[in-house]
């Protein structure tokens, strides 16, 4: 499939980095409204083309899907303009920063009969897919409780003015506090809950912002949560707890409890991460007798991974993720005519629940879900 990225910031390069893992995704050319970063990212990795604007991406009729890498805050408008013009859509996170501007994207893909979807991906990975597959054996029984961890310790105390990226960009820091870690963040771990578990019926949520200054150079126009919390009660009965801040420290793990062990994940954006079961009354014991877990049977096991759908990355830093694979999958999902396992309504509940986690007061606490979607297969490999 021919696509072309409009956007060559910071993120554009984790994108450019995986694309050779899927030689089916043909690359036509790139376009940025600042034309030296454009020209920068287009050098950097050897693309032919630089179109001179928005306009000019969509005239060109062998562009078949647009990846929209630009500012959260220009998602909709870009979205929009490409489905308007006949394209399908593959965005950076998340859909929309506003929840009737999601749903409006998703209402328009389905009236012109194109494909919109939306990163995260990770859900497509090695370890998300290899818990699924224990939560489909039963390996832990019946699931009770579910937490979701996502903070990325104290941000604001970093060097980021000094992160910049393969090609030059800079990271973009007041657009990711503006945006604010919820919306950045959190969808990581909620995509994976929803796969597991389905559509989730209502969220109770709670959010501040803890710090003020963040150390920026220039002065931040919005207050944005820098920690959120939310209880998810999903239409199964399942509960989760997820946590999301730029306060605590890193901490990307899930945990799964059921009534017959419990199933974890250290890093969700390790798509290699390894499973890890522990049997309740067996792992109590020797937790408590440490010269115990030696012995068989009462150690912590892993889980052994599904294999498939391993990837090299030319980015240095602490992703191991192919963030190309979502633009993949919905380019195979056209292809083959089947439904996208990150679909558009997919996209959208997620997009609705992180909302719903940095804004409870917005998006009302408890919050009863409007969306909802099918729930996607295991990839080929994982079933």
């Amino acid at each position: 499939m021919n696509i072309v990225f409009v956007g060559c910031g910071f993120v554009a390069d984790y994108y450019a980095s995986t694309l050779p893992n899927h030689p089916e995704l043909h690359l036509l050319g790139v376009f940025d409204r600042d034309s030296d970063r454009a020209s920068k990212f287009s050098e950097y990795w050897k693309i032919p083309l630089v179109y001179p604007s928005l306009e000019a991406v969509l005239n060109d009729h062998r562009v078949e899907m647009v990846i929209n890498l630009t500012n959260p805050r220009s998602h909709f408008k870009i979205s929009k303009t490409s489905l308007m013009a006949g394209k399908h859509v593959y965005s950076e996170k998340p859909l929309a920063i506003d929840f009737s501007n999601a749903d409006e994207l998703v209402n328009l893909a389905d009236e012109m009969n194109l494909s919109i979807s939306s990163a995260p991906c990770n859900v497509l990975g090695q370890s998300a897919q290899t818990v699924w597959k224990a939560l489909r054996e039963e390996v832990i029984g019946k699931v009770l409780l579910v937490y979701a961890n996502l903070d990325d310790g104290l941000i604001h105390q970093h060097h980021y003015k000094n992160w910049i990226s393969p090609s030059g960009a800079h990271w973009p820091y007041k657009d990711e506090f503006e945006v604010g870690c919820t919306l950045e963040h959190a969808g990581y771990l909620v995509s994976w809950l929803i796969t597991f578990f389905g559509p989730v019926h209502s969220i109770t949520s709670f959010a501040s912002c803890q710090i003020l200054d963040k150390n920026t150079d220039i002065p931040l126009d919005i207050t944005t949560p820098d920690f959120s919390i939310g209880t998810l009660n999903f239409c199964s009965g399942i509960v989760a707890r997820v946590t999301s801040s730029i306060i605590a420290p890193r901490d990307h793990s899930l945990h799964i409890f059921g009534d017959n062990g419990t199933l974890s994940v250290g890093d969700c954006w390790n798509y290699d991460a390894p499973v890890f079961i522990k049997q309740p009354l067996k792992y109590a014991v020797a937790e408590k007798y440490q010269f115990l877990n030696s012995l068989p049977g009462l150690a912590v096991k892993k889980y052994p991974l599904v294999k498939g759908g391993h990837f090299k990355y030319r980015y240095k830093g602490i992703h191991q993720m192919d963030f190309s694979r979502g633009i993949a999958e919905l380019a195979a999902s056209i292809r083959e005519e089947r439904p996208s396992r990150l679909s558009a309504h997919f996209s959208l509940h997620v997009n609705e629940i992180v909302l719903a986690m940095q804004y409870p007061e917005q998006m009302g606490s408890p919050r009863f879900l409007t969306s909802t979607f099918e729930q996607p297969i295991p990839m080929p490999w994982a079933k």
